[in-house]
């Protein structure tokens, strides 16, 4: 089995969506401790720029962003299925969701309610990272539209669960489950006040301490200079093109973010299909990598 790599930090929530995932499959895993703020300089050897938390890498083989860490997981691992009804295409869609507008609600209830103690390198941090004013005292202004939004999203989760299903989908977790899960948790562990907002919702928190029973695999760790090495020594896996990419096959490419976190990736195109796009690129710390995102919220240009 290879050895997934998991470069991530403990109170990182898209983390913690993976984490959940790792649990589900029982895999054994190593988590590679990144900083919560920039510099980030072992991730952006590996990745070619890209400093969103968390990747994940295998050998010489670089994934960022979660949705597509969960998709080669599945992949490579398929056994327990993160999809246990067959619904992968409506989970992975449930992400979106997720991902943005569930996301958005805690994001402003967390750092709204926090207000002035969040510290000011984090606060520069993340308006560098999304390219716009991040304003803890703005967000503060939205709390209550954001925790009526909250409690609308939730119903939806009391909704599904009012059957007396043990998880999202029936009696076994997945995907679904650690979409949810992980904003629930974010709140629960940012900023605690807060999840008395859903706490008392029928069946959600006997459902949030089903899937925290879950677990997260079995974690080991490693160091950032460790991955580095791993990857130096490691040759990448073979890729295919996929026949819409013909024309882009072995040219220099720029992949980017197209909501936040921008830094362009570029490389030659060396594998793609719908789901994702692989550059090639080298780099003096770490030899030939291949770096992987999905296709869905970013852009590949020429």
């Amino acid at each position: 089995m290879p050895d997934i790599l998991f470069h991530q930090y403990d109170s990182s929530p898209f983390s913690e969506k993976v984490r959940v995932c790792l649990g589900v499959k029982k895999l054994a895993w190593t988590a590679v401790d990144q900083p919560v703020i920039m510099p980030k300089p072992e991730l952006v050897a590996l990745t070619g720029g890209y400093r969103r938390i968390p990747v994940m890498q295998i050998g010489a083989d670089i994934y960022c962003d979660s949705q597509l860490i969960v998709r080669e997981l599945e992949r490579r691992f398929p056994e327990p299925t993160l999809f246990p009804q067959g619904d992968q295409g409506l989970a992975h869609a449930n992400a979106m969701w997720s991902d943005r507008a569930l996301f958005q609600a805690a994001v402003a209830i967390i750092f709204g309610g926090l207000g002035d103690k969040v510290p000011a390198a984090f606060i520069n941090d993340r308006a560098a990272l999304s390219g716009r004013p991040f304003d803890p005292a703005t967000m503060q202004a939205a709390v209550p539209h954001m925790e009526a939004q909250l409690r609308a999203h939730v119903a939806l989760l009391s909704d599904q669960l009012a059957d007396g299903r043990r998880f999202l989908t029936g009696d076994r977790a997945g995907l679904v489950d650690a979409n949810a899960y992980y904003n629930l948790w974010f709140i629960r562990s940012a900023y605690p006040p807060a999840a008395s907002l859903f706490e008392n919702m029928a069946h959600v928190a006997e459902w949030l301490e089903r899937v925290k029973a879950i677990g997260h695999g079995e974690r080991s760790a490693a160091s950032r200079e460790d991955a580095l090495d791993i990857a130096r020594t490691s040759e990448p896996m073979a890729c295919t093109v996929a026949p819409r990419d013909a024309e882009l096959e072995g040219k220099r490419v720029t992949v980017a973010a197209d909501d936040y976190g921008r830094d362009a990736v570029k490389g030659v195109l060396v594998g793609s299909s719908e789901h994702h796009v692989s550059i090639s690129r080298e780099d003096s710390q770490t030899g030939q990598v291949i770096v992987h995102f999905p296709r869905i919220g970013f852009s590949v240009t020429n």
